[in-house]
């Protein structure tokens, strides 16, 4: 399972994000995919190994809404791609 992180403010690194998600129980992703857009909105796939699922889908609902960097956070979880 992997978390789809939308609504990030723009000048967030990759490095930030991994750092971010981790405060709040997640694994430490494998890799970040940003997801192309218009620049207004910026968006993130967050990839964690097989056996994260129950893991992300506890930091889901954590993070789903949250306030980080002045914007509030939509979190998603998505299977694996």
């Amino acid at each position: 399972m992997n978390l789809w992180i939308g609504n990030i403010a723009p000048e967030v690194t990759d490095e930030e994000l991994g750092e971010f998600v981790v405060k709040y129980g997640c694994p430490r992703p494998e890799r970040i995919e940003r997801v192309p857009g218009d620049g207004s909105r910026p968006a993130a796939v967050l990839v964690f190994g097989a056996d994260a699922g129950n893991t992300i889908s506890k930091a889901q609902l954590r993070l789903n809404g949250m306030y980080w960097k002045g914007r509030q956070l939509h979190v998603q979880t998505i299977l694996q791609r």
